[in-house]
This record gives C-alpha cells, structure tokens and sequence, in this order.
C-alpha cells in the first residue's frame, strides 16, 4: 500500500456553522462537488451520526473512479468532523474549522493509503500526478461550497 498525505485550506465568507452542515451532510456533496459522483449510506450511526458509515463514489480529471467508504469517528460542532476510511481508499480525514471575523477556514487533512493494484505499482512515477488529480477534486469542493452557500471563496490552497 502507497501512502499519502494531502492538505487543503478552503477560506469563505461564510458562517462557520453553515459550512459546516454543508460538509456535514456529505449525502448532497453530489449536489455541487464536482468530483463526487455517489454517496451511499450504510449505517446511521448514534443520533450525533457518529459511527456513521457513508460509501463514496469520487471521479476527477484521470479517467479512474474510486469507492471507498468512511466511519464517522469523532464530531464536534462546528468546529471537527473526523473518519476512517476503508475500501480503495484506507486512512483518516479530518476537517478542522475555524472561524475570524466574517471568514471561515477549513482544514481538510487526508491522510490515506491506496489499495489498487495498479495505482500501487505505478505511485513511483504517478505520485505527482495523483497529486494533482486530488488538488482539482479539492478546488472543485472549494468552489462548488462557495457557490452552494451563496459566498465568497477567499483562499483554496492544497499540500
């Protein structure tokens, strides 16, 4: 399994809470996320939606899906939302959300390993280019919240 570490920092006048649901209620990120073809539930989880398991469809610029599922781990409103991922996909992701005056950052760190044969057979020369396809999938999420929320999207930036 190949390892990965992507970092991405959308800033958007908007209220943290309202960003917040958005990225909360990831069953709409269809809705205005580009990249996100599918969100299935699995499992409910508790009445917070911790343990809540959602399966998730993504394809970007390179002509490969990926399905893997994520368990809700830990939730904070309106500042952390935290899972593991299983399936194509397995690792943890965290958003962090922060809030200064009229602007909201969020903080999404994907922390990942890839299950895929051939994506791991070929991470040695491909790497950069996964890199990439993650960078438009995450500035396609940037842009698609600011639209969904009506907003101006003061930073998108990804690591």
């Amino acid at each position: 399994m190949v390892k990965y570490k992507f970092v991405t920092v959308w800033r958007i006048e908007a209220p943290i809470e309202a960003v917040f649901e958005a990225i909360y209620h990831s069953e709409h990120w269809p809705t205005w996320w580009g990249s996100v073809r599918r969100v299935v539930e699995v499992a409910p989880g508790d009445n917070r939606g911790v343990g809540s398991v959602r399966r998730y469809f993504w394809r970007s610029r390179l002509p490969y899906d990926l399905v893997f599922e994520v368990t809700v781990a830990r939730i904070q409103r309106p500042v952390a939302l935290e899972g593991v991922s299983g399936g194509e996909l397995v690792g943890t992701g965290s958003w962090d959300l922060s809030q200064d005056g009229a602007v909201t950052t969020v903080r999404n760190t994907w922390e990942v390993g890839t299950t895929k044969r051939w994506m791991n057979v070929l991470a040695p020369l491909a790497r950069p280019i996964f890199g990439w396809n993650h960078a438009y999938s995450m500035h396609q999420g940037g842009e698609g919240l600011a639209r969904l929320l009506g907003a101006r999207l003061v930073e998108n930036t990804h690591t």
